[in-house]
């Protein structure tokens, strides 16, 4: 397992190279290879045929141009859901930056900076086609980038009929990355899906709970608030390799005098030999308080020495970590 003795925190390609292309795309993920993450993120759901997709949100319209292609399709609650497509229709579907809609009923991008909305070049890929693609890159590059695999709302998709814990693990074992424990992590937000994993799946892979906000709704019973206590830490230990919670659930704000207020959570995890590897750290979306990228960084790396770092700028990331390690005198 990818254990927390080196040097740095490991550069988790949140989405790819998501500040600089739509997320999930195969080029976000190329991108991401070139600017030297250790792992890139896959989250995944599954299509009308049990393909496992790579795709953040069960839902296809804020990423595709899906309401253009498929009129109708929509359920009662006016959402395009990807279980409802054939593999076949997936593909004909083309990737846009995130966009949400506007107040005059438009579809204007989430991070407006980013990659053009209007694009059309990108399709969605399977989990299957990424890891042939970042495989390859391995090989042309020479090096060994990581997998790190978010299953999105199992229980929905068992309530849908559909297994998603056991078809990403048929495609980890079909490309043989089932064995490759230092090159995969398996995250999910519910801690009965990572119990079936580590139990009834018997998966040997290193598996890391999601922490969010109760306020989110997330599909899962897990009480967050209590799994971040010393006694949740203690069950998550049991089953669990490590913590992927919210960077605000580290960083608390400034305190009166204007210093950066650390939680305890790492520590705990730590003291109890959990990762921690929070998520996300955006250029363009910084939390409260912080005036740059390279300040959240310090206040994640340098005080909370947290163990990985899911950012949607890997080439920044990777920078930081490169000045931090250089010898003093040797800095620019």
């Amino acid at each position: 397992m990818v254990s927390r003795t080196g040097s740095q925190p490991l550069v988790i390609a949140h989405r790819g190279a998501s500040g600089y292309l739509p997320e999930h795309t195969l080029a976000a993920k190329a991108v991401a290879h070139v600017m030297g993450a250790d792992f890139i993120e896959q989250d995944v759901v599954l299509s009308a045929d049990g393909v496992p997709l790579v795709l953040h949100d069960i839902h296809l319209e804020q990423t595709t141009d899906v309401a253009q292609r498929f009129p109708g399709r929509a359920r009662a609650d006016g959402r395009f859901y990807a279980i409802d497509f054939s593999l076949e229709e997936i593909r004909q579907l083309r990737v846009h930056e995130r966009s949400a809609a506007g107040e005059s009923g438009t579809q204007e991008a989430v991070f407006p900076e980013r990659f053009p909305v209007q694009s059309a070049l990108f399709g969605v890929p399977t989990l299957a086609e990424e890891i042939e693609l970042l495989n390859g890159l391995d090989r042309s590059r020479g090096c060994s980038t990581g997998l790190y695999i978010e299953l999105k709302s199992p229980n929905w998709h068992l309530r849908e009929g559909a297994d998603s814990a056991v078809a990403v693990l048929d495609v980890l074992r079909e490309t043989g990355y089932d064995q490759r424990r230092d090159q995969v992590f398996l995250q999910c937000f519910d801690d009965a899906t990572l119990r079936r994993l580590r139990g009834e799946l018997r998966v040997a892979l290193p598996l890391i709970q999601l922490l969010a906000d109760n306020s989110w709704g997330e599909d899962t019973a897990a009480d967050f608030d209590q799994l971040r206590s010393p006694g949740g830490l203690d069950e998550i230990a049991r089953y669990a390799d490590g913590i992927g919670p919210w960077i605000m659930q580290i960083y608390l704000g400034r305190d009166a005098a204007g210093q950066a207020r650390i939680s305890d959570l790492v520590r705990l995890a730590h003291e109890r030999s959990l990762l921690v590897h929070p998520y996300t750290l955006r250029r363009d979306a910084l939390p409260p308080g912080i005036a740059s990228f390279d300040e959240l960084l310090d206040i994640l790396v340098g005080q909370a020495a947290v163990d990985g770092l899911f950012t949607d700028f890997p080439d920044l990331t990777r920078d930081y970590l490169c000045r931090r390690a250089a010898p003093r005198g040797t800095r620019s």
